[in-house]
C-alpha cells in the first residue's frame, strides 16, 4: 500500500512562490533543500507536504495535474487568494453537485477552489 506524502509544484522561483502557498494552505516553510522549498502544515497535522521545485523551463501549457482546494464558500476563498497574487481563470462552475473555480498561482500554475456535493 502507498500513501500520498507530498505534492510537487514545478516553478521558477520556489522562495518567491512559497508565501502564496503558505497563505493558501495554512502551511509554513519546513525546509529548503537544494532546488526545493518544502512546505508543511503549521499545526503539525498529518497532511501531505508541498514541495516547490525549481525547474529551468517556463510553464507553457495547461497543467497535466492540479491541486483542488476545499472551501465552504469558493467565491470568497478565491477573492482571498487573489489578495496573495492568485488569478481567477473561470467563473464558478457546477457539475454533479461539485462547485468550483479554476485559478492560477502567481506563476500561472492552475488549481481549483471548490466544494464537494452535499
Amino acid at each position: 500500500m502507498t500513501t500520498l506524502f507530498a505534492v510537487t509544484i514545478d516553478c521558477a522561483a520556489p522562495s518567491t512562490l512559497a508565501p502564496f502557498w503558505c497563505e493558501a494552505l495554512g502551511y509554513s516553510v519546513r525546509d529548503v533543500i537544494g532546488e526545493y522549498v518544502i512546505l508543511g502544515p503549521k499545526d503539525g497535522a498529518d497532511k501531505p507536504l508541498v514541495f516547490l521545485q525549481r525547474v529551468p523551463e517556463p510553464k507553457v501549457a495547461k497543467n497535466r495535474m492540479h491541486v483542488d482546494l476545499h472551501a465552504d464558500d469558493p467565491v470568497a476563498e478565491a477573492e482571498r487568494l487573489c489578495g496573495f497574487g492568485a488569478t481567477i481563470l473561470t467563473a464558478l462552475q457546477e457539475q454533479g453537485g461539485f462547485r468550483w473555480l479554476v485559478m492560477a498561482d502567481p506563476e500561472g500554475n492552475e488549481f481549483c477552489v471548490g466544494t464537494m456535493p452535499a
